[in-house]
């Protein structure tokens, strides 16, 4: 039997954790019976997904551990992966910030990303062409940068240099970008915490420094040292990869590691 109190816990837990979510959903007007459809729909994946090897995996079955109607069950079993896929312009952007930032002969001296000559004509090997040639050879660096000018991710000097601008990658509020990314850091960062919470595999790190009753000076002074530590340990990390932590044959694991900082008026005093 469940211990009341876990179940109350666990519920207030999932409220809290809900909350970001419901306020993201209204936010771009999605209602209670659409969410109710995404939340089936993700309830008979994520069984599907941990079915055990007792036999074959019926929709009776998965209706019964889901509490999902067994029709509904057949209908959704029918649609592609719920999975939300990163697009092709977000992992390339990525990628692109990402070496940047961590390898040479991309970054400066101070370890920041250099202005780069827009032309592969004008700055040779360290040119905006040049980088997006190392990353893909199918994607012409114009486009890119268009976009990216739009977007406010970069921008051109008076030396026809690409600049990256103070805070990339952030794309446009409400851009399928954005919300892409939100999937990516969110969701592999809940899967962290989820598998640490049910035991399952080897502990991923997952840490948190919390303060109370702080001023607003105080907060903004942490929030911008936070910042900065992270930036560095993020750029530390692309330059261990960059020399040869990568798969040779392109079969390696998918990694995520993220730094975010968060505050609001502390309501628990």
């Amino acid at each position: 039997m469940t211990d009341p109190s876990s179940s109350a816990v666990l519920t207030s837990t999932l409220r809290a954790v809900l909350r970001p979510v419901v306020r993201l959903m209204l936010a771009r007007g999605v209602t209670l019976p659409l969410a109710v459809e995404l939340l089936k729909r993700v309830y008979v994946q994520v069984a599907l997904e941990n079915a055990g090897r007792d036999g074959p995996v019926t929709d009776s079955r998965v209706s019964l551990r889901t509490g999902v109607h067994r029709k509904d069950v057949k209908r959704l079993r029918s649609l592609p992966s719920a999975h939300a896929d990163l697009p092709r312009n977000v992992s390339l952007g990525a990628q692109l910030i990402s070496r940047w930032l961590g390898q040479a002969p991309w970054r400066d001296a101070t370890g920041g990303a250099r202005p780069l000559p827009r032309l592969a004509s004008a700055g040779g090997g360290t040119s905006f062409e040049a980088l997006v040639a190392s990353v893909s050879k199918d994607i012409r660096a114009r486009p890119v940068l268009d976009e990216w000018l739009r977007l406010g991710i970069a921008h051109l000097n008076t030396r026809d240099e690409v600049v990256l601008n103070t805070g990339a990658f952030a794309p446009q509020e409400g851009a399928d970008e954005q919300l892409a990314r939100f999937a990516l850091h969110v969701g592999d960062h809940a899967m962290a915490a989820v598998d640490n919470l049910l035991g399952q595999g080897d502990s991923w790190f997952e840490r948190g420094a919390h303060y109370r009753g702080l001023s607003a000076a105080a907060a903004a002074a942490l929030h911008a040292r936070a910042s900065e530590l992270g930036a560095k340990a993020l750029q530390s990390l692309e330059r261990d990869t960059a020399a040869g932590a990568r798969s040779a044959d392109d079969a390696g694991r998918r990694l995520t590691v993220g730094i975010y900082v968060y505050a609001e008026h502390d309501r628990q005093r």
